[in-house]
């Protein structure tokens, strides 16, 4: 596996991570009514969505190597 394809996987796995982390803050929330696990599941989504954006331009920019 070259060092492109392990650092797209670490990348895809961040955003399954950052998902099922924002989905327990939303539970949480839910059951606790705690406005710390809504600023949680919203930050997690953000990384998420950052990570995503990432690891496209990442491969964007490194489809020739």
């Amino acid at each position: 596996m070259s060092l492109r394809a392990f650092h797209l996987l670490f990348i895809a796995l961040s955003v399954v991570l950052a998902a099922f982390f924002a989905a327990w803050a939303a539970g949480q929330y839910q059951s606790a009514h705690d406005l710390t696990y809504a600023l949680v599941c919203v930050m997690s989504l953000a990384s998420g969505v950052g990570l995503s954006l990432y690891g496209a331009a990442f491969q964007r920019k490194t489809r020739r190597l």
